[in-house]
């Protein structure tokens, strides 16, 4: 059986439209961030700090170095190729495969912004959360409150 190009490139287009009007830009957006986040873990490590830490935590230091680093690298293979497999299907619409759907940090450490100019530009202007004016006797009044 012969089919047309033009056939084939009008089907094409009328399934690529059909999916894109069904998926939506939200979702998508979200699925494709989250499949950049996962497929980012192996460098981050942070699902394998997370179970070494919990595992040391909850059951001691004699297994922590065993089953934690193996319970982390088996979620840190799985992370990764579920974000590997997010990237590629962004534009059908599901739900998270992982739980957590964010990135994975030990609870002894919680990122924040990074100290930059562009960031903590009130920093660079002189307010930086101490006192206004320390150089007056019984003066305490600051900018941010304590």
């Amino acid at each position: 059986m012969y089919f047309s190009k033009s056939l084939f490139s009008s089907a094409a287009t009328i399934l690529a439209g059909t999916a894109f009007l069904l998926t939506g830009c939200a979702s998508a957006e979200k699925k494709l961030g989250r499949g950049i986040v996962n497929i980012t873990e192996p460098l981050r490590l942070g699902e394998l700090q997370y179970s070494y830490e919990q595992t040391y935590l909850y059951d001691g230091p004699s297994v922590a170095s065993t089953r934690g680093f193996i319970h982390g690298l088996n979620r840190t293979i799985a992370r990764t190729a579920v974000g590997a497999y997010e990237i590629v299907t962004f534009p059908i619409p599901s739900d998270p495969y992982i739980k957590p759907v964010g990135p994975v940090y030990p609870d002894s450490f919680k990122p924040g912004p990074t100290d930059s100019s562009t960031i903590t530009t009130d920093r660079m202007l002189g307010f930086d959360g101490q006192d206004v004016a320390p150089f007056i006797p019984g003066s305490r009044f600051t900018i941010f409150g304590e």
